[in-house]
């Protein structure tokens, strides 16, 4: 972690709307600084906000009010000139979001042939190497219905880590998941954080969004709440721990 560095997000008296309904303001006020290399989990009950709050962060909404930046570029960033910096971004979806007529190894490869026209002999290296890298090398030539939720989640990790960007959402990535699969996910996203092999060993910053601060003890470094349309940034686990506040309390003995 570098704090003398640009950060990679930087939030200024954002507000925020819900994705369906702009209108209706789930947080006001946010101010948030990630410096690169962080790792943060965000937490909240359900209907706090979460999953919102995470795609204006992606730039999937634009902000209702307020400054943000996305590696120092004002967002949103949909226009082709900016198409550079929105692709130092991943997004995990806590659905997936897998397409269902592309096979598994076909999800994964989309991003490669969309952004950097590869032809499929040419990303099928790089595909083979993530599929073995999170064990879906047995599910390459499966539909997404055809696989278990656990198992869906994984590749639209991998499909969001395909073109090795800098900074990693991911929505919730631990809800519904089995312990074993619980582990992986802690194991390979602490993995992402020291810098991964496929990423030729450069650490990226991850944000994750929970309803349960308790896994992520000993991972994440950094944690905020969302709660009555506020972000309260707690920072440490040790920080979190001795703070007073209600819902981080509620979040650690559910």
């Amino acid at each position: 972690m570098n704090q003398s560095a640009a950060p990679v997000i930087e939030m200024q008296g954002v507000a925020i709307g819900a994705l369906r309904e702009p209108s209706l303001l789930l947080a006001e006020g946010v101010n948030w600084r990630v410096a690169p290399g962080e790792y943060w989990a965000v937490a909240g009950l359900q209907g706090s906000g979460k999953s919102d709050f995470l795609m204006t962060t992606a730039g999937l909404t634009p902000p209702v009010a307020g400054d943000y930046k996305l590696f120092g570029e004002p967002m949103p960033i949909f226009d082709e000139t900016r198409l550079k910096t929105r692709l130092r971004m991943g997004l995990v979806f806590d659905s997936g979001q897998l397409f269902n007529h592309l096979t598994v190894a076909e999800n994964v490869a989309l991003p490669a042939h969309y952004h950097e026209n590869l032809a499929p002999d040419e990303a099928q290296s790089e595909v083979q190497s993530w599929l073995e890298a999170t064990e879906l090398t047995p599910w390459a030539g499966r539909m997404p219905s055809s696989i278990g939720r656990n198992w869906q989640k994984r590749v639209g990790l991998v499909r969001a880590l395909v073109l090795k960007p800098e900074l990693l959402l991911v929505d919730d990535p631990l809800a519904g998941l089995d312990p074993r699969h619980t582990n992986w996910w802690l194991g390979f996203l602490d993995a992402l954080c020291r810098g991964h092999p496929l990423l030729e060993g450069r650490p990226i910053t991850v944000v994750v969004t929970t309803a349960d601060l308790r896994p992520w003890k000993g991972h994440a470094r950094q944690f905020a709440v969302l709660k009555n349309q506020k972000l309260s940034v707690l920072g440490s686990w040790s920080q979190l721990e001795s703070g007073t506040n209600e819902l981080v309390q509620e979040l650690l003995t559910m």
